[in-house]
């Protein structure tokens, strides 16, 4: 890789890591995976970074490597991991309580990761990450109708939970 290609592509990962990071732990639910997901996502950027810069949209096809990546991980597990019912994160005591903003949000994390893994992709990419329905389709790989039933029936899994629920009881 050339000069220039190398301090675009440090450019990039200084400005999208953070937001790749988010994603890959609401696919994962460990944030010791989501790093390792990502690292492998931009190792494979990196021997890629020409065809990638080239992209109509380089977040996009660094987010299908990290999809891809994803998948592969479960296709190659033997043994299917269990999500722990509790996320490890740390509290920042409020009163000697836990943050209540911070539980709500360990909730619907909770019940994000307890979807089924295409349903949590297509609600991750569209509804966290914010891409139309297009996009998500294209990082998938399946149709925009694939997209659309796959996050309606996400949706409607985490309006069933009831830490979701409470969250939110008018709009249920």
């Amino acid at each position: 890789m050339e000069e220039a290609e190398e301090r675009e592509f440090r450019h990039y990962v200084l400005a999208r890591r953070d937001t790749l990071l988010r994603e890959a732990y609401l696919l994962t639910g460990d944030g010791h995976l989501a790093e390792d997901l990502v690292q492998t996502a931009l190792a494979k950027a990196y021997v890629a970074w020409r065809r990638v810069a080239a992209a109509d949209s380089p977040d996009a096809y660094v987010r299908r490597i990290l999809i891809n990546a994803h998948h592969s991980v479960h296709r190659r597990q033997r043994v299917r991991e269990l999500l722990t019912g509790s996320v490890p994160e740390v509290f920042a005591p409020v009163g000697g309580q836990a943050d209540p903003a911070s539980v709500e949000r360990l909730d619907v994390i909770r019940a994000l990761l307890a979807l089924p893994l295409r349903q949590r992709t297509a609600v991750v990419l569209r509804y966290w990450a914010d891409l139309p329905e297009g996009q998500v389709a294209a990082v998938m790989g399946c149709s925009v109708g694939a997209v659309r039933s796959q996050a309606h029936r996400g949706l409607e899994r985490l309006r069933a939970e009831p830490a979701v629920r409470r969250l939110a009881p008018g709009r249920v």
